[in-house]
């Protein structure tokens, strides 16, 4: 009896943790963080019940090695995913960390690491990339197609059920991934709706030249004007063809697309075109977070209705920014800073002040040990990320990191998008396009949109080479020996194709 009373009182002392994530949601499309084209009432809850942190950011800016990057507490070149590689979970994980000291553990939605989870109680995950409509979902034990649903529902109605049937006398740790917004940016009518008659104000640099900038940023192919395809646009095939013949159709980038309004049909090219692709994109993706936002608001209300709330450390996140037509460009990859930032708010009744705000460098590495420390359990000396509890405390220590290191290695990739690494401090950035023995300097004070790269010019000798001096610290401190600098995913694995369990 004596220990049983001591197992709930252990269990009541440590907090159970939600970790919310989206897939290649943007900050700037959430309104606690000054979002122009979209209002997010649950996110903005969060804020207001939690902490912000304005300058969190990833240390490689694509699904799977993010997703390494989180469990594992390690940079891409310590945990071995610094692409699409199959991801070894026999590594130590803050789930099967949580797990071994008494956690309950589970994740639901997106994994995309090409193995099986390890250190879940329980897991259900989507294959591969998972569809947006009609959903299948894999256990340890078999598979569930889930017909006429949608897959921001699922998966949170899977958190719920997992939350309701977890063992109460233990504390509990789940993951909720959703593949929300991730390409094709596929919307539930209702929330299609909403947005299918608006007009969405234009990035300031969506007509972004490029002049000054390396041949690394002109040559990628992800440019909302010239990149998206048919099936990005949700254009419609004729009828009649054969699969592969409709697959084909859908991927065409088309240069003039024809629309109907009140009755009339105009054949958009050019200018007006892009214009139009932009508009169809957005209204597509913000869509999907608003259908993401109401589901973190179920969640929300659950806790409370529950009585878990108080007991409960809420944290959301995205496994990466995303450019929403910033530069003129969707998706991510490049270390600019709409791809490179990423949400990170967190709600802990008790210990974080509600509607405060950290300004420190946060990284995607301090989850696990910050989620670590929380529950009490011992952090590896072997992670390289850093505890972020001083700061939802409201404390910054004096030592806490000037500069934060990153590092892209696919080449040239997906969108052509070419190999670099850099290192950002709060006041400047240096990247280095090492390929093609190319750099970028950019002054975030004077120029934060990124507009003008001043490496080489006159006047910036000094703060270059501090800059690529702490460059340098950087790569020594983490060991970083250029071991996966020729690294490319394995053959046919694009990160896109839903393949059994991510495989």
């Amino acid at each position: 009896m004596l220990l049983v009373l001591a197992l709930l009182l252990a269990a009541a002392s440590r907090p159970n943790v939600l970790f919310v994530m989206t897939d290649d949601h943007a900050a700037h499309a959430i309104s606690a963080y000054g979002s122009r084209v979209n209002e997010t009432p649950s996110l903005d809850r969060l804020a207001r019940e939690g902490l912000l942190f304005r300058n969190a950011f990833v240390t490689n800016s694509i699904c799977t090695p993010s997703r390494a990057a989180i469990l594992t507490g390690l940079y891409s070149h310590k945990n071995g995913v610094p692409v699409f590689n199959r991801f070894d979970g026999s590594q130590p994980t803050v789930a099967t960390l949580l797990r071994a000291d008494g956690y309950h553990t589970g994740i639901v939605g997106k994994w995309h690491l090409g193995s099986d989870p390890v250190g879940f109680s329980r897991w259900q995950i989507l294959p591969g990339q998972g569809s947006y409509r009609d959903p299948i979902l894999y256990t340890a034990t078999g598979e569930t197609t889930l017909t006429g649903r949608y897959a921001t529902d699922v998966i949170t109605d899977l958190a719920i059920d997992f939350i309701r049937e977890r063992p109460t006398d233990r504390p509990f740790f789940l993951m909720v991934h959703h593949k929300a917004p991730h390409r094709e940016w596929t919307p539930d009518a209702k929330h299609r709706r909403i947005f299918a008659e608006r007009t969405i104000p234009e990035p300031e640099t969506l007509w972004d030249d490029y002049a000054t900038r390396t041949d690394a940023l002109r040559e990628n192919k992800q440019r909302v004007a010239d990149d998206l395809t048919r099936r990005d646009l949700k254009l419609e095939p004729p009828p009649g063809l054969s699969a592969d013949e409709r697959n084909a159709w859908l991927s065409v980038k088309p240069t003039e697309v024809e629309v109907v309004k009140d009755g009339k049909a105009t054949t958009l090219t050019g200018e007006a075109l892009a214009r139009h692709k932009y508009q169809r994109y957005m209204q597509d993706y913000l869509a999907c977070v608003q259908s993401v936002d109401d589901n973190v608001g179920r969640l929300l209300d659950y806790l409370t209705e529950s009585g878990l709330e108080r007991d409960t450390i809420v944290v959301y996140t995205s496994d990466q920014g995303f450019f929403l037509g910033d530069h003129g460009l969707y998706d991510k990859r490049f270390m600019y800073e709409e791809s490179l930032r990423i949400p990170l708010l967190v709600r802990w009744p008790g210990v974080v002040r509600p509607g405060s705000r950290a300004e420190a460098l946060a990284l995607n590495v301090d989850f696990a040990p910050t989620l670590l420390e929380a529950a009490g359990v011992a952090v590896p000396a072997a992670m390289q990320g850093r505890s972020l509890m001083p700061l939802l405390r409201g404390e910054t220590p004096r030592n806490w990191r000037d500069a934060i290191y990153y590092r892209y290695y696919h080449d040239p990739g997906h969108h052509d998008t070419r190999a670099h690494y850099g290192v950002r401090t709060a006041t400047h950035k240096l990247i280095h396009f090492w390929r093609k023995g190319q750099w970028e300097l950019f002054d975030l004070r004077a120029d934060p949109r990124e507009l003008r790269n001043s490496y080489g010019q006159p006047g910036q000798e000094a703060v270059t080479e501090e800059l690529k001096a702490t460059l340098a610290r950087l790569r020594a401190e983490l060991q970083d020996d250029d071991r996966f600098a020729d690294e490319q995913p394995p053959a046919g694995v694009d990160g896109t194709v839903a393949a059994l369990r991510g495989k």
